[in-house]
């Protein structure tokens, strides 16, 4: 609403500075929001970072586990073994909040081999290298919660940051300036109420002499 069409009355001017006190307040905790989130975003980033290294590691050991099974048990066998091995069970994935922005959490617990009698004979090889890539699986799942995570925060952070700064920028500087245009009319209005007052008064004056002199 333009600045012109606003009524300058005392409620007027009231109400606008409610919205303003309401909006400084909206702005405060927008910042404490940002700030907060800001705070999370790095500290789970520290997390996936540090899970990207592990990963890394992880997968150089499992690789080298397989080198040495493939050279223990020849590549036909390994790969007769391979076709032994059973699936792994679907992943399930619920959310959970993270300073009120919902991130998908996936659950570590749904990665669980099924037993199979013909496993139990394994090489003592193979059955390391299995070991390390369940392991590498459960990094994987681990970073790909991190990752979503941090674009969820990332895009919040910016919704945060356009909305203060929308209420920092615009909102507020508009209602300010509409207290001082009801301010400025109202020293209108009182400038013209007394100059009215004073030509009343100084017509009273010039009647009430005329009479006088009558």
């Amino acid at each position: 609403m333009a600045i012109e069409n606003v009524r300058p009355t005392r409620l007027e001017l009231l109400r606008t500075r409610r919205r303003i006190g309401v909006a400084k307040r909206g702005l405060n905790l927008l910042k404490l929001k940002r700030s907060a989130l800001i705070a999370e975003f790095f500290a789970i980033s520290r997390e996936a970072l540090r899970l990207r290294g592990d990963l890394q590691q992880r997968i150089a050991r499992g690789y080298e586990s397989i080198r040495n099974a493939e050279m223990m048990e020849g590549p036909t066998r390994l790969e007769n073994i391979s076709m032994l091995l059973p699936d792994v069970r679907p992943v399930t994935v619920s959310t959970k909040n993270v300073m009120g922005v919902r991130t998908p959490r996936v659950d570590r617990g749904g990665y669980a081999p099924t037993e199979a009698a013909s496993l139990l004979d394994l090489p003592t090889s193979v059955q390391e290298s299995i070991r390390h890539f369940q392991g590498i699986y459960q990094v994987v799942l681990d970073i790909a919660e991190k990752e979503n995570a941090l674009r969820r925060l990332l895009k919040e952070i910016e919704k945060t940051k356009r909305r203060a700064s929308a209420i920092e920028n615009v909102l507020i500087p508009r209602l300010e300036a509409t207290v001082r245009y009801i301010k400025f009319r109202f020293d209108e209005m009182e400038r013209d109420a007394f100059s009215m007052l004073k030509t009343v008064k100084r017509k009273m004056e010039q009647e009430g002499s005329g009479v006088a002199v009558a």
